[in-house]
C-alpha cells in the first residue's frame, strides 16, 4: 500500500470507472465515486493504492476524523476481484484507524448495493442507519460501523 500521488489521477478514475461499471449500468448513473475529484483528495493524503507488481489493483479513500476513520470509497480493479484485495484495503482502513487512535472505521453505501453490504456485515460492520441521498434523489444511502478493535 502506498499513498497516492497526483501523477496516479488518471490511473485512479480510471479504475474506480471501471470497478463501479456494474453500478453504474444498474443504477442508469454512476454511483458518487465515480464523479468525484479525487485530486484534492490526494493533496490531503486520503487515497491510498494497492498495487500488484506494476499493476494498480485496488485502491481505498480514507478520511480521518475526530472520533473515527470514514471509508469514502474501496474499489478493487475488475481483473482483480475475487481474489480477497477487498478484504485486504478494509484490513488497510481498519489499521489505519488504529494507527490513528480512533475508536471505529465508519462507511456508507448504496442500499442497492446488497453485496456491498453483505460483505461489510460478514467482516463485522453493523448497519446504524439508512437515509435519503443528499445528492441523488430517489437513493438511499446506508451508514455503518465497525469497532476497530472488532475481528471479522
Amino acid at each position: 500500500m502506498r499513498l497516492a500521488r497526483p501523477d496516479d489521477l488518471a490511473a485512479i478514475v480510471a479504475l474506480t470507472t471501471d470497478a463501479y461499471a456494474p453500478y453504474t449500468a444498474l443504477f442508469g448513473a454512476p454511483p458518487i465515486p465515480v464523479t468525484e475529484d479525487y485530486a484534492p483528495r490526494i493533496e490531503r493524503g486520503e487515497v491510498w493504492l494497492l498495487e500488484e507488481g506494476a499493476e494498480l489493483a485496488g485502491l481505498v479513500v480514507l478520511e480521518r476524523h475526530r472520533d473515527h476513520a470514514m471509508i469514502f470509497s474501496v474499489a478493487v480493479a475488475p481483473a482483480f476481484q475475487g481474489k480477497k484485495l477487498g478484504i485486504a484495503l478494509l484490513d488497510f482502513a481498519d489499521e489505519q484507524a488504529r494507527l490513528w487512535g480512533v475508536p471505529e472505521v465508519r462507511l456508507y453505501t448504496n442500499s442497492r448495493m446488497e453485496r456491498n453490504i453483505a460483505l461489510y456485515s460478514a467482516y463485522g460492520y453493523r448497519e446504524t442507519g439508512r437515509r435519503p441521498n443528499p445528492y441523488r434523489p430517489g437513493w438511499t444511502v446506508v451508514d455503518m460501523a465497525k469497532p476497530v478493535d472488532k475481528a471479522a
